[in-house]
């Protein structure tokens, strides 16, 4: 855990949130500024600052991020309408918040390119 970031702290239970599910590995959590009106973001529970940090034995879990965001669209009922999934590498790319997450959107349309 790194003490200093936002998402550890969620995944410790040090900072209130909206958790919809957690396990020894992952959690999963509402965006308190959703950009749709389902936004979960699906974080590991170990620090990784970035996914270029992701290693070959990183696999498994990467799998299980991107499987849960599968899951809890089907949860969430936006399996038959669509949903984005996303995942920024650096604030170039968007990343606010230096700890590796999986955004799940849906339940309204998107545009390509996404801006």
């Amino acid at each position: 855990m790194n003490v200093d970031c936002l998402f550890c702290r969620i995944a410790n239970k040090q900072i209130p949130s909206e958790i919809v599910f957690q396990d020894e590995e992952i959690t999963a959590f509402k965006d308190v500024h959703p950009q749709a009106p389902v936004h979960l973001l699906i974080i590991p529970n170990r620090h990784i600052a970035y996914l270029a940090d992701m290693e070959a034995d990183d696999r498994e879990l990467m799998g299980k991020l991107v499987l849960k965001a599968n899951d809890l669209a089907n949860e969430f009922n936006l399996a038959e309408s669509g949903y984005r999934v996303v995942i920024n590498n650096g604030s170039g790319a968007g990343q606010s918040v230096f700890h590796l997450h999986v955004h799940l959107l849906g339940g309204r349309g998107f545009t390509w390119p996404p801006g």
